[in-house]
């Protein structure tokens, strides 16, 4: 339910708003707009006077937020711009049936992208737009119907549908295991090891399952799982990545199983969504044909051994 309209500023209030507080300038807002520099200044006036608060301080020939002016900025250049990608996807799907789905960003690139064309191909009319995301949100405050979670069965205000489980596996490259004379899961202790900052106890836990003592872990860290892909590839260290997500590494031999270990079972891959969203035919057909895209990823990769400790 809206608020009273008095609570509701028109869109031209709140476009020169926007412009004036992004810019910095009365000026350089009236000629993104297209208006008069007292047009532009009137209408903030007129947001000013119906909010009952100064947004800007007046400084002879600058303006400058005020406090409020600035979290209220931030708030409504949020709002515009839902407001700008849903006048987008329905210019570019005027029947409908748009899905935005919130992704991890190597998830997407290396597991759903390469599959999405054929759920596009079954199903004409649906798009849908991938972003990326490394961490929950609210569905509430955010145009996004769904997204790929990571971890445990948690995200407040959603559902979750199980896709599928993660394994990881030791990798290097075939230069770096013959340099560093690696034959067992000790001898990577002796060599350097790339670490994932969101998961910076992956291989005191691998270590720990291989039945390995150890003291202290260091090595390189990493923010993304690409530049860490790419880092093992080049020679630089050891890592332990998503078998599932490397497979074109594994093929291409850049990256070889660093030591004869099983995989180990790290997690597990969700559809989160509100519980509205299964009302939507455009949806339910996504999410089913996601559901059967991840159980047919149960297959192993060639010569590797899984293990759910």
């Amino acid at each position: 339910m809206l608020p009273p309209r008095r609570f509701l500023p028109s869109f031209s209030l709140l476009a020169a708003f926007e412009a004036a507080s992004r810019t910095g300038s009365v000026t350089a807002a009236a000629n993104e707009l297209g208006l008069t520099q007292s047009a532009v200044s009137r209408q903030i006036s007129a947001l000013e006077k119906q909010l009952g608060v100064s947004l800007f301080r007046r400084e002879r020939q600058t303006i400058r937020l005020t406090l409020a002016g600035d979290g209220y900025a931030r708030e409504i250049r949020e709002a515009l711009r839902r407001i700008s990608n849903a006048s987008l996807n329905l210019r570019a799907h005027p029947q409908g049936g748009t899905i935005n789905l919130a992704v991890l960003p190597l998830f997407g690139a290396r597991w759903l992208a390469p599959r999405l064309g054929r759920f596009l191909e079954q199903n004409p009319g649906i798009a849908v737009n991938l972003v990326s995301r490394l961490e929950p949100f609210d569905f509430r405050f955010d145009s996004i119907d769904a997204a790929i979670h990571f971890g445990e069965a948690r995200w407040p205000g959603a559902e979750l549908t199980f896709l599928m489980k993660e394994h990881i596996i030791a990798v290097c490259s075939s230069d770096f295991r013959q340099r560093f004379r690696i034959q067992r899961p000790a001898d990577l202790l002796n060599a350097p090891l790339l670490h994932l900052n969101s998961r910076p106890d992956a291989w005191e836990n691998w270590f720990a399952m291989q039945g390995v003592s150890f003291g202290n872990v260091h090595g390189m860290l990493f923010d993304q799982y690409i530049t860490i892909i790419e880092a093992a590839a080049c020679g630089m260290g050891a890592a332990l990545l998503p078998s599932f997500l490397i497979a074109p590494e594994l093929q291409a031999a850049r990256l070889l199983t660093a030591v004869d270990a099983p995989e180990r079972h790290t997690g597990n891959y969700y559809l989160a969504h509100p519980a509205d969203r299964e009302e939507y035919p455009s949806f339910a057909a996504f999410k089913a044909w996601l559901e059967k895209e991840a159980r047919e990823e149960g297959k192993d990769l060639p010569g590797l051994r899984r293990t759910e400790a």
